[in-house]
Order: structure tokens, then C-alpha cells, then sequence
């Protein structure tokens, strides 16, 4: 067994980058000059946008949303689970342009932010510690960014439970072991663990955990439930449902591209076939649907009653379009076409005046239009930080295929 996890260990450090982007181009995925213009000009927007949002933040305040009706600017504290968004997007705005401001911004949020990796309430330390503290450390390798992410990697994984073999998600009564599709997004946290400190303790959580749920999340047409609820002593399934969807048998928007990202990097971070497998047959399910639009931002959920009057989720769009680009990396060339025209389409369309804001309003934010909780009335059709992130990770890996 130890010999294994070792064979396992060398591969993963020698395959694998575990970088947000990418640089090397593939001949037959070629950006068009138009559309990197345009993503030229959305940087200078975004900037100009986190500045004035800067402006709103208080000492400890993290960006969550705003609402347009009451311009309403709302913040969050560090615990929150977006907390970890606007660093990230400061920091990916600033390899694209190289602006110090943005950079010493997000210096000062990660100040407040570094606390958070001893938090072992939450599964979300990935989009907390790791869109913010790993996107730093890639930039700018310091010994107290690596602790700072080793630590989270050490309290995400208290949450793991071997006879379920699933990080718990949220924390409910005794008898509820709740695992929801979006945790798969914070396993990239324990992979880049395993690579920096040679305890595979983490990959091989990370693995069971996938394992698991796609074993149990998905549905045989390959859409996911949103959460799964297990015997916490034996792993039996107890209940599956979808809580921030239309319904239990559902395909939530979100859910679904939280899978397709989560399962490309598992197939990144093992070359384990089966992941890649996954990975395509979710991208299958959501751009063969019937109720995917042709600017390709999906609706809040693709089985919502009133399509095609429903709202449209830019932050689906977003992390679908990012996903894409990393997956047309792996597929064969006509998948990998599909790919990564659907995700240039997704960026030509929330480059629109639809989706992106004016710089100056919709409180700073980048992107307009997303749908954060939409049966319990919650962060319904207003922007959202996560939505910013993925657009921002979005257009930087778009503009990476143009490297020579």
C-alpha cells in the first residue's frame, strides 16, 4: 500500500501543474483577436470596478453581492464561504494587467482572511484559502502563504469521515451527514497539499471523496443532485435532494457546472481515465440539453417551470466557461472544439451590456445577473463575487491559448 501512494505521489508531482491557467497553445484552438481585445478591455473595467468597490469595503469586510433595487452594497465577514473570491479576483486581475494597486488590495484582504485556515466548521476552505492564499503563492511563493494553505488543506480534511468517505459539507443534527455537489471544488486544495508536503493523506481523501460522489450524486443521464444526505455510521444514502434548486429531481444550473469543474481537475490531478470520462459526460449532458440557451448562459436550473422566462444564472455561465477551457485541453479535437467554442461564446456574451456592468455601478461588481438561492429568495438575478472570479479565471484562460 505504501508503495502505491508513493507511485501515486511521484506521478502527480511530475504531471501535474495545478495551476488556475495554463500557458502552452493548441494549434487548433485558436482565441479570436476581437474577442482578446474585448477581454483587454473588460480588465480595464474589472480594475477600475474593484477599485470603487474597494472604496465600499470596511476593515474585515469581504464582497459578497449588491442589490440593484435598494443599491444596496452587502458584505460579508471572513467566515463566510465567498470570503475568499475577491483576493482571488484582485490577484487574477493583476497577473492580466499587472496593477499594483489591485495587488496590494488584495494584500490587505488576505490580512484579514488568514485566520480562516484553522476553520474546521466549513467545507468551502478551497474557495475561501485557495482562490486566495493559492493564487498568491503561484505569483509570489512565500513560506507563509504555504503554511497558511497547508493548514487549510489540515482542517478541511477533519471533516472527512472514512465510513462515509465524503467531506462533510454542512453541519446539521447528529443524524445528518449533508454532502452537497459544489464540495467537489475544494478538493484542488488537498491535491496542491499532497504535492507541497509529500503526505498523500490528502490525495487519497480527495479521491475517496470523488469517488463517492460519483457513486452517488449523479443521476444516470449524468446530472447531479444538489445534496446527499448519509448515515454517518454506516455511508448508507438516506435522502437525495436538491436545496437550492427548482426541485429534488432537478438539474440545478450551478450544481451541475460545480461537477463538471470539479471532476476536470480530478482527472488533471490523477490522469485517472474515469475522471476525464466523467468530466465529458457532464459537459455532454449540459450542452446537449434542450433548455441550454444559444449565448450559452444557462438558466438558474435547466428544469425551472417557466423557461424560457426564467432567470438566467451569469455565475453558471462563468465557471462553465472556465471548466471548458481547461477541459478542450484533455478531450480529443472535436470535443475539444465544442469546448472551447462554447466557453468563447460564453465570454463574448457576458462581455454584452446584459451581463457586464458600467464601470462606476452595480456596486463594483464585474458581472450582473446571477442567482444565489433562488427558493429561499436569496441573492435573486443581482451580481455575486464568485460570478467575478470564474469570468476573470474565465478570460485568462482564454487568453492563454494565444501564447506563442
Amino acid at each position: 500500500m505504501k508503495v502505491k501512494y508513493l507511485s501515486i505521489l511521484v506521478t502527480i508531482i511530475i504531471t501535474s501543474l495545478g495551476l488556475p491557467c495554463f500557458s502552452q497553445s493548441i494549434s487548433y484552438l485558436k482565441p479570436q483577436a476581437p474577442l482578446l481585445n474585448t477581454i483587454k478591455h473588460n480588465r480595464d473595467d474589472a480594475g477600475k470596478q474593484y477599485e470603487f468597490m474597494a472604496g465600499k469595503l470596511a476593515p474585515g469586510q469581504f464582497p459578497r453581492s449588491y442589490n440593484p433595487v435598494t443599491d444596496k452594497f452587502i458584505a460579508s465577514n471572513s467566515g463566510w464561504w465567498c470570503s475568499g473570491f475577491y483576493a482571488g479576483t484582485l490577484l487574477n486581475l493583476y497577473e492580466l494587467g499587472h496593477d499594483e494597486a489591485l495587488l496590494a488590495e488584495a494584500s490587505r484582504s488576505m490580512d484579514s482572511l488568514a485566520k480562516e485556515q484553522y476553520n474546521t466548521h466549513t467545507h468551502d476552505l478551497g474557495f475561501m484559502m485557495y482562490c486566495s492564499f493559492g493564487n498568491a503563492y503561484r505569483l509570489n511563493p512565500k513560506p507563509e502563504y504555504k503554511q497558511i494553505l497547508v493548514n487549510s488543506a489540515k482542517s478541511l480534511s477533519t471533516r472527512f469521515n472514512p465510513k462515509v468517505g465524503c467531506i462533510k459539507s454542512w453541519d446539521s443534527k447528529p443524524s445528518d451527514f449533508l454532502v452537497i455537489i459544489d464540495n467537489m471544488m475544494n478538493l484542488e486544495l488537498l491535491f496542491w497539499a499532497t504535492k507541497e508536503t509529500g503526505d498523500s493523506s490528502f490525495y487519497k481523501i480527495a479521491i475517496t471523496h470523488a469517488n463517492t460522489t460519483m457513486k452517488n450524486h449523479y443521476r444516470a443521464d449524468y446530472s447531479s443532485y444538489h445534496v446527499v444526505n448519509y448515515n454517518a455510521q454506516t455511508g448508507e444514502v438516506l435522502q437525495r435532494k436538491t436545496a437550492q434548486g427548482y426541485a429534488d429531481e432537478s438539474a440545478w444550473a450551478r450544481g451541475q457546472v460545480w461537477g463538471l469543474y470539479g471532476f476536470t481537475v480530478m482527472y488533471r490531478e490523477t490522469k485517472d481515465k474515469k475522471y476525464l470520462d466523467q468530466a465529458q459526460h457532464i459537459a455532454e449532458f449540459i450542452l446537449n440539453h434542450p433548455n441550454l440557451p444559444v449565448d450559452k448562459i444557462p438558466f438558474w436550473d435547466f428544469n425551472a417551470p417557466n423557461i424560457p422566462g426564467a432567470l438566467r444564472d451569469a455565475s453558471a455561465g462563468a465557471i462553465m466557461a472556465s471548466a471548458l477551457l481547461e477541459l478542450c485541453r484533455y478531450a480529443d479535437k472535436k470535443d475539444a472544439i465544442t469546448y472551447f467554442n462554447t466557453a468563447q461564446t460564453i465570454i463574448k456574451t457576458l462581455s454584452s451590456p446584459e451581463y457586464k456592468a458600467a464601470p462606476g455601478a452595480n456596486g463594483g461588481f464585474i458581472l450582473k445577473h446571477s442567482v444565489g438561492h433562488l427558493p429561499q429568495k436569496s441573492e435573486v438575478d443581482v451580481p455575486l463575487t464568485y460570478a467575478d472570479y470564474y469570468f476573470v479565471e474565465a478570460m485568462a484562460r482564454y487568453k492563454q491559448f494565444s501564447a506563442k
